[in-house]
């Protein structure tokens, strides 16, 4: 038996390595023009003159290569959005953090073995490149799926703009918003168009892959006539849960099973409503209402619309299939959100007043080459907001939003445990009481915190390597809310081998690969980049306001006593000239 049970395991073992592949896809980033609402062509990021980008489809156990060429006018990095990178932490992309960008017109290859299954993204991490299209489906096939399917669709959801993101950047973090207020989309789309159409065929089981691409919008779906299970959350399969509707916000990705209908004789709208509470103001022409449509038959007629209804919905409620108990925590870190305006008077964001700015080495490269100050946080610079994690470690984070928005955090190279929920910030000086669930919790890599609440996660510090957390609104990373991890300095060393293409890249973009923050040995970081600092005292978002109206009140009210002093003055000239004129005549 046991003999029977290890030729099993043989075979088993043979025909994995097998199925395993190198999967090559060969990527130039340009620019190119598009029109994806059809009411402004605008250039975008694209891949290969394309737009949108490709998908790219591999499967477990299969080594992903991404043969990059640059060809924009700036640096560009790509984050595969949810990858583990065990190892591998130097392909997890984001600029300044695991590599220098990669040049304008140079080349780099990303080497990805996949060691996971499910649905994921890839796009740009650097700058806001993604809002301006460099974003694609990554598509993870099990070898042995864990619910049978007959065929599946990918929805890439996503918000549009009209301007390029570096435009809305500057707009963004000018002095002149001082109350912090997002650029809102102009559109919604569904796989970058507003009339995406999914032929199903009656009786059939599909899978919809849905991914949120956004830099801002969350949706609410659901389906016309159909009942929808969840099996599957940011990669991680689930017990099927039946929904009629449900959020996903920024970066997250669920899957679903929708059984056909028996019958031709209708079709049906599928509904991606974008949340209005994301937006600080709603323009009176944007369409929330974002659709599709599930096609039986090309001429039959729609099926009268139903009314949305957003449903209670709790991610925590969903259990995975594969269990994995918690620990308590070794460490346990509160961090809490918050926008103000700091000494640079404009509005920033913050985790603990600290808001994060890019070193001048990527922090990976410190880790790689400071020797003992590794184990450090002050050698990676304060603004990084870096946070030592011990090898193996359980590790809990209480997110703490303080902050009239809702917030999606995202955790790289993880997935995370979410164990607790609660009301209003909590104080780290006491005892958590939100703990919802340590037996099977729902695990992801980014949750989403509503305005005013916090959630409690955990992870194992399994993965040595630098990993970024912060939130998925681009526009609040850009503001700065994000902070560092630097999991197993030590081993990070041995486990990580950066190639010499990494240091190319940093040469031709002169920047320093070697040295703490500053570039320089040991914690000699004179020369650091800096960040902005809380003001003193405590400015809220009104009171700003009300400053900002009080100023320019001010300064009309100075114009125009001193345009009333002018003409004032204008008439007394002409006045003295007039009793000239007389004079002069009358002599």
């Amino acid at each position: 038996m046991l003999a029977s049970l290890k030729s099993l395991a043989v075979f088993a073992l043979a025909a994995t390595a097998a199925q395993a592949a190198i999967v090559t896809y060969d990527w130039n980033i340009t620019y190119v023009t598009a029109n994806p609402d059809g009411l402004k062509e605008r250039r975008v990021v694209g891949v290969n003159g394309q737009f949108p980008i490709p998908a790219i489809n591999v499967t477990l156990n299969d080594t992903l290569v991404i043969n990059v060429i640059n060809q924009l006018d700036e640096p560009t990095s790509l984050h595969s959005h949810g990858l583990f990178q065990t190892g591998n932490g130097q392909f997890d992309g984001p600029s300044m953090v695991t590599q220098c960008p990669i040049p304008a017109g140079a080349k780099f290859t990303y080497t990805i073995p996949i060691e996971q299954h499910g649905t994921y993204w890839i796009h740009g991490h650097y700058k806001g490149h993604y809002v301006d299209g460099l974003r694609g489906p990554l598509i993870i096939h099990n070898i042995n799926e864990t619910y049978a399917y007959d065929e599946e669709y990918t929805l890439a959801l996503a918000d549009w703009y009209h301007t390029e993101h570096p435009i809305m950047l500057e707009q963004y973090l000018s002095i002149f918003n001082p109350s912090g207020a997002e650029p809102v989309p102009e559109s919604g789309l569904i796989n970058h168009m507003t009339n995406a159409k999914f032929n199903f065929v009656p009786g059939k089981t599909y899978r919809l892959r849905l991914i949120n691409m956004s830099a801002l919008a969350m949706f609410h779906f659901h389906i016309d006539g159909h009942e929808m299970e969840i099996i599957e959350i940011d990669g991680i399969d689930v017990e099927r849960t039946k929904v009629t509707s449900f959020p996903i916000t920024a970066a997250q990705r669920y899957s679903v099973l929708v059984t056909a209908k028996n019958d031709t004789s209708y079709n049906y709208i599928l509904h991606a409503d974008m949340d209005p509470a994301m937006f600080d103001v709603v323009p009176d022409d944007l369409q929330l209402n974002v659709t599709g449509t599930i096609v039986y038959s090309e001429s039959a007629p729609t099926a009268p619309e139903e009314t949305s209804q957003w449903l209670d919905f709790n991610d925590g409620d969903l259990v995975p299939v594969i269990p994995e108990e918690t620990s308590e925590p070794a460490q346990i870190i509160a961090l809490t959100a918050s926008f103000n305006v700091l000494s640079d008077y404009s509005n920033k964001a913050t985790f603990n007043d600290i808001t994060y700015v890019q070193p001048k080495v990527p922090s990976l490269y410190t880790a790689l080459t400071t020797g003992n100050y590794s184990s450090n946080p002050e050698v990676y610079g304060k603004y990084t907001h870096p946070l030592v994690l011990k090898h193996n470690d359980w590790i809990e984070i209480i997110i703490n939003n303080n902050d009239a928005g809702n917030h999606p955090f995202h955790l790289h190279g993880h997935v995370f445990q979410i164990v607790g929920r609660g009301e209003g910030v909590h104080d780290p000086s006491k005892p958590y009481e939100g703990y919802i669930n340590t037996t099977n919790p729902a695990r992801r890599d980014t949750v989403l915190v509503p305005t005013e609440q916090n959630v409690a996660i955990r992870f194992r510090a399994n993965n040595p390597g630098v990993w970024l957390f912060h939130c998925h609104i681009e526009w609040h990373l850009q503001a700065g809310l994000a902070v560092t991890f630097i999991e197993a300095p030590d081993l990070i060393p041995s486990v990580i081998k950066v190639d010499q293409s990494h240091y190319d890249n940093c040469k031709a973009l002169d920047i320093p690969f070697s040295g703490n923050a500053a570039g320089k040995e040991g914690l000699d970081l004179t020369g650091a980049n800096l960040g902005p600092d809380p003001l003193p005292g405590t400015f809220t978002a009104k009171g700003i306001v009300a400053l900002v109206f009080t100023i320019i009140a001010a300064l009309l009210g100075l114009g125009t006593v001193i345009w009333y002093a002018r003409e004032d003055d204008i008439n007394i000239q002409a006045e003295a000239a007039k009793a000239r004129n007389n004079e002069e005549e009358t002599n």
